[in-house]
């Protein structure tokens, strides 16, 4: 019996102290929304990232500049977004209820780039043997215009795995052809003139040539 009443104790303890923190962290919730705007000219500023510091959470400002995002009471929220300098506020601790708005202004950093110096090449002929040893890199038309050729595609056929429906269409083929023939003798192919032509263009292409 005393066990039975220390054990409805404990329970009961645990449950208020579990309430207890449930209110606490409810408490120290914040939804902070908000607009970042220029300094100088107060438009908004899209894709500025809006990170808690020292959390690998955070969100962006859309179009025109208005973001939200749910903090703990507390936390620092850093402002980035390049061509501007960065911007740290700090939640109040003691902040009644759980809104909070701000209007956060940014600053423009000016970056000063190195200078770079463009100099010719020495002679006319340096400058064309260089301009036709240039290897451009291959653009996406290019590359599929390459992957389009017939060498490729039989590279790729005789590689890559058939999907589902390949395999389904070759099985339902090959039964067609066994039902085709079904308690009689199967045909002979040899007199057949359509299998010869694919016997001859398949041997033009090279299909029975050993990949070794």
């Amino acid at each position: 019996m005393k066990r039975l009443l220390l054990f409805i104790l404990l329970a009961t303890l645990l449950s208020y102290k579990s309430q207890a923190q449930f209110e606490q962290i409810k408490d120290s919730v914040v939804q902070l929304y908000g607009l970042v705007m220029t300094s100088d000219s107060l438009k908004g500023i899209p894709a500025v990232s809006v990170v808690i510091k020292g959390q690998n959470r955070g969100t962006i400002t859309n179009d025109q500049g208005v973001f939200s995002i749910v903090v703990l009471k507390g936390d620092k929220v850093e402002f980035t977004s390049i061509g501007y300098k960065p911007k740290l506020i700090e939640i109040p601790k003691d902040l009644e209820g759980n809104q909070f708005s701000v209007l956060q202004l940014l600053v423009t950093d000016t970056i000063y780039l190195p200078v770079t110096i463009i100099k010719p090449r020495p002679t006319r002929e340096q400058f064309e043997r260089d301009f036709v040893n240039t290897k451009i890199p291959d653009d996406n038309l290019e590359i599929a215009r390459k992957n389009n050729n017939d060498a490729t595609r039989r590279i790729l056929a005789r590689t890559l795995p058939r999907d589902g429906g390949e395999a389904a269409n070759y099985a339902l083929k090959q039964n067609a052809q066994k039902y085709y023939s079904a308690g009689q003798t199967p045909p002979i192919g040899l007199l057949n003139p359509l299998a010869w032509a694919q016997f001859i263009q398949a041997w033009k292409r090279g299909d029975f040539k050993s990949n070794n």
